[in-house]
């Protein structure tokens, strides 16, 4: 049986696209990040990668915000998309996803080099 692709479906797709995030993480730049991170992962040109790394290595404070965000990334992205987080074990960023039951849902990675070989 041949399977023909879906002409809906974009053709060229990229395997990572990879998103750092800034040291805060609040209400003032959470709108702004989101259209930033799905211009990343969903560039212009027809192109969807199918793993976007969100990297919270350089972040010092996150709220809720935050976590909405990376939620809503999930949400807006093309199905089949993997969503991989980067935090230092010991950062607040860290301990916020964990403490949401975020980490449950999204692999969190103790460094960068890890989740670009997942």
């Amino acid at each position: 049986m041949t399977f023909l692709p879906n002409p809906s479906e974009p053709r060229d797709v990229t395997e990572h696209a990879l998103f750092r995030f800034p040291p805060e993480i609040d209400f003032s730049n959470a709108g702004g990040l989101l259209d930033a991170i799905m211009a990343r992962a969903r560039p212009g040109d027809g192109r969807c990668a199918r793993v976007l790394v969100l990297d919270l290595i350089a972040t010092g404070f996150m709220d809720s915000q935050g976590v909405r965000l990376i939620n809503d990334v999930r949400r807006l992205l093309r199905p089949g998309t993997l969503v991989y987080v980067v935090a230092r074990p010991d950062s607040v960023a860290a301990r916020v996803l964990e403490l949401t039951g975020l980490r449950r849902d999204v692999p969190v990675y103790d460094n960068l080099p890890e989740a670009l070989a997942a």
